[in-house]
């Protein structure tokens, strides 16, 4: 991928959870796949290169960037299995399908503000058999640790699938629990 590794600042959180999937021999081919809070869209554009159906989204301000990145690492003939868009948790996330087979995220655990914005979203976009991969840094301050160990099993089958010890580095794999409304969430 000549373009990203130009690039001054590369997520290693993000380059965590795509090694993963090389392990894993993960591959998405046939599939639909949405990445949320892309950044770069390494893991998007990773996801179009093994097979996937992708929707690399971010906010608004960081799409011609991502639109860049798509241009110069994915090859022309497979262009058409991605899309850019703009995607506001917890706000237009209704304006997406909810038949996604993977929803893809790579350090969007952040910040405990957005994390009423970020479960909302998911729950919306995903079905029973859609698989969620989240790569989160664990830093100290921001609740990431129970956003996944209390928050996210309320709702979601959650696993530890990988784990960089040295950087503090947590790959997640999560599947929907039995039917929940959104609204439910948020209670």
């Amino acid at each position: 991928m000549g373009g990203l590794t130009d690039l001054p600042f590369i997520n290693r959180v993000a380059l965590v959870l795509c090694r993963y999937f090389e392990q894993e021999k993960i591959s998405f081919t046939g599939k639909k796949v949405l990445e949320l809070g892309s950044g770069t869209g390494i893991v998007g554009i990773l996801a179009v290169l093994l097979g996937g159906d992708v929707t690399i989204t971010d906010k608004d301000n960081v799409l011609s960037q991502i639109e860049h990145n798509v241009s110069a690492n994915i090859p022309a003939d497979c262009r058409h299995r991605s899309k850019v868009c703009a995607l506001s948790w917890g706000k237009d996330h209704i304006n997406f399908p909810t038949d996604y087979d993977f929803i893809l995220g790579a350090d969007i655990v952040y910040t405990s503000l957005i994390y009423p914005l970020l479960l909302k979203t998911l729950l919306h976009l995903c079905y029973e058999s859609t698989i969620i991969y989240l790569s989160t840094k664990l830093r100290r301050g921001n609740h990431s640790i129970s956003f996944h160990e209390e928050l996210l099993p309320k709702y979601f089958n959650c696993e530890l699938v990988h784990r960089v010890e040295d950087k503090n580095i947590n790959v997640y794999k999560l599947s929907k629990l039995n039917p929940v409304t959104t609204d439910d969430a948020l209670m």
